[in-house]
């Protein structure tokens, strides 16, 4: 297929998707001012008719304060039904069995729940020429978020009693400094409910921890002197706060992640060096100290089935004996943000850790295999947390970092693949990829100061621009189904941060005719890497080793006929 021309549309006001803006002008705020909240859907948007307004008051329904919109549904169609392709195929993510462990009667799975964990296919559906013309289907507007938004099923949008797959996902923000977390409707940007109290600089994980089939919220409350991690049941209730303290400074700018890492059945959650578990009690502090600024994962780097947790420098094993340390990865100033994936030939993962001083690229012992210094590193110094993707379509993962003044992606072994300018004085956000048009070439995604960036993942050609403003955490645009309309759709954040607030605190955007290939439905924590979460916010006892079939981190995954798939090579 011929590579894309890029048709792009000014939606609403504001938005500048090659509508002869430059990327540094200023642009009207849209949406309303702090201390409101309100939502604004494109005219013709899945689940939406026109622009209305949703104030972020109004009467409680459920156990947290809950605000619905101004006549609007929130169930929100296609909520209610099973999306599919033209054909009418579910596409739905990892197979479907019933909850009994087989199939539904007349031998069809229950297309409203997932299966078990599969191989990525070969993905066949590709989107028509010319079909990418990104518009902003919903926003929702009040004091802003410096946390990566989450995607996940936490509300019975269809009525049936019954929280699973055919109910419309929800976005999981953090707003305020106050801070407020918040859960909307993926459809139409509606308020479900709101929890006060959360730490602001936390970006917080969803997972089910506790084995009743729906996701819990895990963040942090409290002050300096009390503050625990926490969570909250899926409608937003108190389900614990733990009993020993997490350090507050650790946790901000800083991420949750979910895991079982001894594979017993219980979910682990793992916060900067601490590690607790699905109770709240914590199991244990790594050795090695571990400053704000960080996103901490897990993978099973020695091979045995279990995981290890990473925080970049050191790895520990299940119990917290040490697996590796290595003093030559130097954290200065601030924490670190370790990446696993397969950047040799060999088929063990690679441990890709940004610290202060550079990227380091690790054998999974621990041992330092090349250190990279990224294009227009500066001031800044080495912290950026990276995406890792299959670019440009040769079926080699490159990785992708931020350095202040350019979005890098670079080759396994730091060549550098393609720059493109952008503006982050923070130098620790974060980006993502995502192939919309299934063709090959994935869309690079990354969100500075001013602007929300598209690239071409072969040549850094910037095929998206949308304003937002944001002082620059470590917080990242997504991708997934939002809506459950069988099409990817991008979220990103705003804030006022680092000057005046231009942009609504979320923008979802979409395809204006729904073009885009098939994403998964979920994504649960900052250190997404697909494997991790099944798409109903399940949490595999054993996690499936990523680098073995994706081999990305911090992107997600397309879906094709009940299963994750992988799109072929571009056509020479």
């Amino acid at each position: 297929m011929q590579r894309h021309q890029w048709l792009l549309t000014c939606a609403l006001p504001g938005l500048a998707l090659g509508c002869g803006s430059e990327p540094r002008d200023e642009f009207p705020a849209v949406g309303t001012g702090a201390g409101s909240s309100s939502v604004s859907t494109s005219e013709g948007a899945s689940g939406a008719s026109g622009a209305s307004g949703a104030s972020g008051e109004g009467d409680t329904d459920s156990p947290g304060s809950t605000g619905n919109s101004d006549g609007q549904d929130t169930s929100a169609e296609p909520g209610g039904s099973a999306p599919g392709d033209e054909s009418g195929d579910v596409r739905f993510d990892l197979g479907t069995p019933t909850s009994g462990g087989g199939t539904a009667e007349g031998g069809e799975h229950s297309s409203c729940q997932v299966g078990s964990d599969g191989e990525a296919s070969s993905c066949e559906n590709e989107a028509p020429p010319n079909s990418f013309e990104p518009e902003v289907q919903w926003s929702w507007d009040r004091l802003g978020s410096t946390n990566t938004p989450l995607v996940v099923n936490l509300t019975d949008d269809d009525g049936n009693g019954v929280i699973d797959l055919c109910d419309t996902p929800d976005v999981v923000v953090v707003d305020g400094v106050g801070a407020d977390l918040v859960v909307l409707d993926g459809a139409t940007g509606a308020l479900h409910f709101e929890t006060a109290g959360v730490h602001s600089g936390l970006t917080p994980a969803v997972g089910d921890i506790d084995g009743d089939g729906l996701p819990e919220i895990i963040t942090g409350t409290g002050g300096t002197f009390d503050f625990g991690v926490t969570a909250f049941e899926h409608d937003g209730t108190l389900k614990w706060k733990s009993a020993q303290p997490w350090d507050y400074l650790q946790a901000s700018a800083s991420a949750i992640a979910l895991a079982d890492l001894d594979n017993d059945g219980d979910v682990e959650i793992i916060a900067g060096n601490h590690l607790f578990d699905h109770l709240g009690n914590r199991l244990w502090i790594a050795s090695v100290p571990l400053n704000n600024v960080n996103a901490s994962t897990a993978a099973d780097l020695d091979g045995d089935g279990d995981l290890e947790m990473i925080i970049g420098q050191a790895a520990y094993h299940h119990d917290g004996s040490t697996y590796y340390h290595n003093p030559d990865v130097v954290a200065v100033g601030f924490g670190l943000f370790p990446q696993v994936a397969n950047l040799d030939t060999d088929p063990e993962p690679e441990v890709l850790v940004a610290a202060g001083a550079g990227m380091y690229v690790l054998e999974h012992t621990g041992a330092t295999k090349v250190k990279v210094s990224p294009a227009g590193m500066g001031s800044t110094g080495g912290l950026y947390p990276a995406t890792i993707h299959d670019f440009d379509g040769d079926l080699v993962s490159e990785f992708a970092v931020s350095s202040g003044t350019l979005y890098t992606v670079h080759e396994p072994d730091g060549v550098i693949r393609w720059s493109a300018p952008v503006t982050d004085a923070s130098g620790v956000a974060a980006g993502t990829a995502f192939d919309f048009l299934g063709d090959g070439v994935a869309e690079a995604m990354y969100a500075d100061e001013y602007m929300m960036f598209a690239f071409d993942g072969q040549t850094g050609q910037v095929v998206m621009q949308i304003p937002r403003s944001s002082g620059t955490a470590i917080e990242y645009p997504t991708v997934a189904d939002v809506d459950n309309d069988g099409s990817a759709e991008m979220i990103v954040v705003s804030n006022a941060n680092a000057g005046p607030k231009t942009a609504p605190s979320v923008q979802v955007i979409r395809d204006k005719q729904d073009r885009w290939i098939a994403a998964r439905r979920i994504w649960n924590q900052h250190t997404y890497h697909v494997t991790n979460v099944r798409e109903d916010g399940t949490i595999p006892q054993f996690e499936p080793p990523h680098w073995k079939s994706l081999n990305t981190f911090r992107t997600n995954a397309q879906i094709e006929q009940g299963g994750v798939c992988k799109p072929d090579p571009p056509a020479e």
